[in-house]
């Protein structure tokens, strides 16, 4: 369950981004630089990516069992994207913020209005693509997905960016090595209580 906290003393930072717009990459980066900050593994039931491995990358579950726990309000965000479901332990959450670690959320822009509801002080953070053209053409090099897939992406980036204002920064992933500074940046001054949630 959903356990109410005035404000957690750890930060809780959401980054979210349309698929292919290197938001991994970028949180890999981040959690190089401040490896303290836990970063937290999310459900899905889509089948694993060559690579991909159970409990690091993701936490491989079926439908059913994924229903079932949201039945017993397990998870503190949960979303259908791509026909698979995805979601967000409540009780890991509730731990680690309460303990003072920092968190990292990989979420999409539903699991971000969810997480909002409950826990209003997170840093949340959108990553653009330069341009659609681009982030069609990285989905392309990719290679793990159909052109049925990739145009249905296209179509939820539409969405997902009609929805950035939801987000108190946006960095926009054209050079990657600025992308990861603005990243690193913005992380650390809530880190070192130079921005506070109060500010927003």
């Amino acid at each position: 369950m959903i356990t109410a906290a005035a404000r957690p003393r750890g930060n809780l930072i959401v980054i979210s981004a349309p698929s292919g717009a290197g938001k991994t990459t970028l949180c890999k980066a981040l959690l190089a630089h401040y490896p303290d900050i836990k970063y937290s593994v999310s459900t899905t039931t889509r089948s694993p990516r060559k690579g991909e491995r159970d409990g690091i990358d993701y936490h491989f579950m079926d439908s059913a069992q994924f229903l079932q726990k949201l039945k017993n309000k397990f998870w503190a965000e949960w979303a259908l994207v791509h026909d698979h479901y995805y979601g967000t332990s409540a009780d890991f959450l509730n731990k680690t913020l309460a303990s003072g670690t920092d968190v990292l959320l990989d979420i999409d822009v539903q699991g971000t209005r969810q997480i909002l509801e409950h826990y209003p002080a997170a840093i949340t953070i959108f990553i653009l693509p330069p341009s659609l053209n681009v982030l069609k053409e990285r989905l392309k090099k990719r290679g793990s997905d159909t052109c049925e897939t990739i145009e249905k992406r296209i179509r939820n980036a539409k969405e997902e960016i009609a929805q950035k204002h939801l987000y108190r920064h946006v960095i926009v992933n054209d050079d990657l090595e600025t992308a990861v500074k603005q990243l690193i940046t913005i992380v650390g001054d809530y880190r070192k209580g130079v921005k506070s949630a109060l500010d927003f």
